[in-house]
C-alpha cells in the first residue's frame, strides 16, 4: 500500500558532483594536480626522480583514455588527433621536455573534458525527462476497485490494459486515460501549460506529470517504453548520435590532414638530420610542429556550437532530433503549413451567433438562447458541445441543468432545459421542422423562419465556418457559426518567417477552398493550396523544392507525414501530433507555440556563424604558430599553451549557445 510506504525523497546533486561524474573530468583533474605538484616540486629543488615521477603519473592519468582512442582509431585503419598527441608527449620526454609533455596532457585532456561537458549538458537536458516519472505505482486488481487497494509495483511493469491509482499529489506513472475521478493536473513538463488541466474519465494523462487534489483511476494505454515522455527522450537523443555535415566533412579532412603532419614531422626532422643538424633542437622543433599543426581545434569548431544549440531549443520546447537537422533550419527558404491543429488549435469555438426570431418565442435574448444551448449540450463530449458550453461560460452565463438528455449522431442533441424542449445540431433539423409544420411564429410562420435560418446557416458555411442551429420548443432560434480558433502567435509567426526566409509562407491543407482562404487572410498567407490528399501536399512539396526552395512544413496529423518526409524539414505540433507524424518530423514543437520557429532558424543561422568564426580563428591560429615554429624558434611551452588556447576558446565560444541570453536575442 501507497500509504504505508512514505517516498524518500533524494537530495538534489550539486553541479560539481554530477560533473565529478564524467571520467573525462575525473582524468583531468588528477592530471592536473600532478603537473602542479610535479612543477612545485621541480621549483623547490626537489630531486629529479621526484619531479619526473609527478610528471609520469600526469602522463598516465590524463593520457590513458587518447591513447586508448588513439589506439583503438590505428586498429580500424585511421589516425586522428588523439595519436598525434600522445606521440608528441611521449617524445618530449623522451629528449628532456618532461614539464612541457606534461603541459600538453594536461591541456589536451582539459579539452577533452570541456567537450564531454558540452555533451553532458545537452544529453541532461533531455534526460531530465525521465526522471520526471516516478519509479513505483499502485496497481489495481478488479478485486481492489472498491476499498482502494493494491499492490506497489515498478512503473516498468505496468503494461497496457493496467489499472493504476493515482493519489493527490503523486505523479502519474504511465500513458493512460481516466476511467474515474476528477483532478487537476500539472502538465507543464510534457506541455509547457502553465495551468494545471482539469482530467475527468475518459481524458487522457501522461507519465511523469503531477496529479492534484484528486484521486484518480487511470486505465494504461502505453508501456513505458512507449510513452509520451519516452519517445520524446528517444527523438531527442538521436542528436548526440548523428553529426551534421559540416562535422563528418571536417572528419574526412582531418583523416588526411593527420596524415601529411605526420609525413611533415618527419620529414622536419629527417632533412636537417641528415644535413648535419644537432639531433635534440631538430626533434624538439619537429615534435613542436606536430603539436602546433594537429587539427583539435577544427574538429572540436562544429560540434559544440550545434549541440549547445539543440539543448537551447529542447528547454525551449522545440525538441530537434540531429544536428543535421539543427543546420538545415538555418537554410530554410520558404516555410509551407498545415491549417488544422497547426495554424489553428484544432479545436471549435462560438465565432458568431445569429438570432432567427427576434424579441420572439417568448423574448428569448441571444443570451437566453445560448444559455439553453450550453445546458442541453452540457452532457455531451462531442467537441461542438464543449465550444457552445465554452461560449456561455465566456459570457459569465449560468447554464442550466438539463434532463431527459438524449443524442443522435449526425443530428445533435435534444434535451429539456428550464422547462423548454431545446435542440442543438446540423442544419439538417431545420428539415425536419419543416416538414413537421408545428412552428408557428409572428414573423410568418415556419416556412419563413426555416428559410431565414437556412439562409443564415449557408452565409456561415459560405464564409467558412460551420453552422449549428438552435431550435426552441421547435423554433428557430439562432444559428451559431463555429470556428477553429487561430493560435495566438499564427500571425506573428507568419510575418517574421516571411521576413527571414524572404518568400511568404505557403498553406497546404485538406479543408474547403472557402475556410483555407478565410484562414489564410487572418494570418498573412496569398499562397493556399486547398482540397489537398496527402499525395497532392507530396507533390506540392516538390513543386516548390522544383523551383529552388528548401521547404520546412509544419504539420500535426496522419495525413501530413507523407509531406514531411518528402520536405527539406518536417516539424510536427507536439500536443496534438499523431504518432506517425512525431515519428516521421525532424523535429516538435513540443508546447505548440509556432513563435519558436523563427527563432530557431534564427538560432541556427547564429550557430553557423560561431562555427564559421571558430574554423577561421582555428586554422588562424595553427598558421601562426606552424610559420613561427618554421621561421624561426618557437619554444614548445609556447606552442603547447598557444594551440590548447585555440581548442579551448572554440570550445567555449560554441557553449556560449547553451546560455538562456542566446535564446533571448535569436526571439523577436
Amino acid at each position: 500500500m501507497v500509504r504505508d510506504r512514505p517516498q524518500v525523497m533524494r537530495p538534489a546533486r550539486s553541479v560539481w558532483a554530477r560533473l565529478w561524474d564524467l571520467t573525462e573530468i575525473r582524468w583531468a583533474a588528477i592530471a592536473t594536480v600532478l603537473f602542479a605538484l610535479g612543477g612545485a616540486a621541480q621549483l623547490s629543488g626537489a630531486p629529479a626522480p621526484v619531479w619526473w615521477a609527478l610528471y609520469l603519473a600526469c602522463y598516465v592519468t590524463g593520457g590513458w583514455e587518447p591513447a586508448l582512442a588513439g589506439l583503438r582509431a590505428l586498429r580500424e585503419k585511421s589516425l586522428d588527433v588523439d595519436v598525434l598527441m600522445i606521440v608528441a608527449a611521449l617524445a618530449a620526454a623522451a629528449i628532456g621536455q618532461v614539464f612541457e609533455g606534461a603541459l600538453l596532457i594536461v591541456i589536451f585532456a582539459t579539452s577533452g573534458a570541456l567537450e564531454a561537458f558540452v555533451t553532458r549538458r545537452t544529453a541532461d537536458s533531455v534526460r531530465a525527462l525521465l526522471d520526471l516519472a516516478p519509479e513505483r505505482a499502485t496497481r489495481l486488481r478488479s478485486s481492489d476497485a472498491e476499498d482502494g487497494a493494491g499492490e506497489v509495483v515498478d512503473t516498468a511493469e505496468l503494461v497496457v490494459g493496467d489499472l493504476v491509482l493515482v493519489r493527490p499529489g503523486e505523479r502519474i506513472g504511465a500513458d493512460g486515460q481516466v476511467l474515474d475521478g476528477v483532478s487537476e493536473v500539472d502538465q507543464a513538463s510534457i506541455t509547457g501549460e502553465p495551468l494545471p488541466v482539469l482530467k475527468e474519465p475518459g481524458d487522457e494523462v501522461f507519465a511523469g506529470t503531477l496529479n492534484g487534489t484528486g484521486a484518480l483511476r487511470v486505465r494504461v494505454a502505453r508501456a513505458a517504453s512507449e510513452s509520451v515522455v519516452a519517445r520524446i527522450v528517444a527523438l531527442v537523443e538521436q542528436a548526440s548520435a548523428t553529426k551534421a555535415q559540416t562535422q563528418l566533412f571536417i572528419e574526412k579532412v582531418e583523416q588526411r590532414y593527420s596524415i601529411t603532419v605526420v609525413v611533415a614531422t618527419l620529414a622536419l626532422a629527417a632533412v636537417p638530420l641528415l644535413l648535419g643538424a644537432a639531433f635534440t633542437p631538430t626533434l624538439l622543433r619537429a615534435m613542436t610542429f606536430m603539436i602546433v599543426a594537429s587539427p583539435c581545434a577544427v574538429v572540436l569548431a562544429t560540434m559544440p556550437p550545434l549541440l549547445s544549440t539543440i539543448a537551447n531549443a529542447g528547454r525551449h520546447g522545440l525538441l530537434v532530433k540531429s544536428a543535421v537537422v539543427m543546420e538545415r533550419f538555418g537554410q530554410t527558404t520558404l516555410v509551407a503549413f498545415d491549417k488544422t491543429g497547426t495554424l489553428t488549435e484544432g479545436t471549435p469555438r462560438v465565432a458568431e451567433i445569429e438570432p432567427i426570431l427576434r424579441g420572439s418565442s417568448g423574448g428569448l435574448s441571444v443570451d437566453e438562447v445560448l444559455a439553453l444551448a450550453a445546458g442541453a449540450e452540457q452532457p455531451s463530449e462531442h467537441p461542438v458541445a464543449r465550444a457552445v458550453v465554452a461560449a456561455a461560460r465566456d459570457r459569465d452565463l449560468a447554464v442550466p441543468a438539463a434532463e431527459d438528455f438524449s443524442s443522435t449522431p449526425g443530428r445533435g442533441v435534444t434535451a429539456v432545459v428550464d422547462g423548454r424542449r431545446v435542440r442543438v445540431g446540423s442544419p439538417a433539423l431545420l428539415g425536419e421542422i419543416a416538414e413537421a409544420g408545428r412552428a408557428d411564429t409572428p414573423a410568418g410562420g415556419v416556412t419563413d423562419a426555416v428559410g431565414r435560418a437556412l439562409d443564415e446557416a449557408a452565409r456561415l458555411e459560405e464564409i467558412g465556418r460551420t453552422a449549428v442551429v438552435v431550435l426552441v420548443d421547435d423554433s428557430p432560434a439562432a444559428v451559431l457559426g463555429l470556428a477553429d480558433r487561430l493560435r495566438p502567435d499564427a500571425h506573428d509567426t507568419v510575418a517574421a518567417l516571411t521576413v527571414l526566409t524572404g518568400n511568404s509562407p505557403v498553406l497546404l491543407t485538406g479543408d474547403n477552398p472557402r475556410a483555407a482562404a478565410r484562414l489564410a487572410a487572418e494570418v498573412g498567407i496569398t499562397d493556399i493550396r486547398a482540397g489537398l490528399l496527402p499525395a497532392d501536399k507530396v507533390d506540392a512539396v516538390k513543386a516548390l523544392q522544383a523551383h529552388g526552395h528548401r521547404v520546412l512544413l509544419v504539420g500535426d496529423g496522419v495525413n501530413d507525414a507523407p509531406a514531411m518526409a518528402a520536405a527539406d524539414l518536417g516539424v510536427a505540433m507536439g500536443r496534438r501530433g499523431s504518432d506517425l507524424a512525431l515519428e516521421t518530423a525532424d523535429a516538435i514543437i513540443v508546447r505548440d507555440e509556432l513563435a519558436t520557429l523563427a527563432t530557431v532558424i534564427r538560432l541556427s543561422r547564429r550557430a553557423h556563424r560561431v562555427v564559421r568564426a571558430n574554423l577561421a580563428f582555428a586554422a588562424t591560429v595553427i598558421v601562426v604558430l606552424v610559420t613561427w615554429d618554421i621561421t624561426a624558434t618557437l619554444p614548445l611551452p609556447l606552442g603547447v599553451a598557444g594551440h590548447e588556447m585555440s581548442t579551448v576558446v572554440v570550445g567555449l565560444n560554441g557553449l556560449r549557445l547553451l546560455r538562456a541570453a542566446a535564446w533571448r536575442r535569436a526571439t523577436p
